[in-house]
């Protein structure tokens, strides 16, 4: 019985350690562009503003593999940012017609329903169509061109230190880390309002650390 919890245990803490390494980079410039226009936006025009920033890259030599697999990420990062806007925001994920809602629409949870197949199959990582080391490493490179981006830092500061900015302590979990990372990104977020372009730096910064910890 001691063994089988001692399993459960330790598959729970190497899934949370993964769901920590597995952020989405691509939510938060897909912010920016999304806050900074009240246009209507498509994935494709979407996946063409980021490679013009530098932050979408060729993904697999094969280009049909290549188009699935941008396509992949961004919706992905598109149902992540929906949920993190909500209740507050309406982030409409539709390939041709992409854009942020101040106002909540009036069947929300009919339009919540008739999604939500499509958003449990882009927020699995199994359908990426590759293992998850690539993955991982995948995301590891987005996250390394999206730090030039912003101009994080690249010398991680000391853990305890970027726990103290997510005003957490050492007993903080995977799982808690990851919850404040994103309630703290949202908020100051320099497109958003009361966003804070320096403080936004610092918790991306400190995020940098505590991803790295997770091994």
């Amino acid at each position: 019985m001691l063994a089988a919890n001692d399993a459960q245990l330790r598959q729970q803490s190497e899934t949370d350690r993964l769901s920590l390494k597995s952020d989405n980079p691509l939510i938060w410039p897909l912010l920016t562009l999304l806050q900074s226009s009240c246009q209507s936006w498509k994935v494709h025009h979407l996946a063409s503003e980021l490679q013009h920033k530098g932050l979408m890259h060729n993904l697999d030599p094969e280009p049909e593999k290549d188009l699935f697999k941008r396509n992949f990420l961004l919706m992905n990062a598109l149902f992540e940012l929906q949920a993190l806007l909500l209740p507050n925001q309406w982030l409409q994920v539709q390939a041709m017609d992409i854009q942020i809602f101040r106002i909540l629409p009036n069947d929300i949870a009919q339009q919540q329903h008739h999604d939500m197949p499509l958003k449990e199959y882009y927020l699995d990582w199994q359908h990426y169509d590759t293992c998850a080391n690539v993955v991982k490493e995948m995301l590891e490179s987005f996250w390394s061109s999206y730090q030039e981006y912003i101009g994080v830092n690249q010398v991680l500061m000391h853990d305890s230190h970027a726990l103290s900015i997510f005003e957490l302590d050492a007993s903080a979990t995977n799982k808690d880390i990851r919850k404040q990372w994103r309630k703290l990104a949202l908020k100051l977020h320099p497109d958003r309002p009361g966003g804070d372009a320096h403080q936004f730096r610092q918790v991306c910064e400190a995020w940098q650390t505590l991803r790295s910890k997770a091994g």
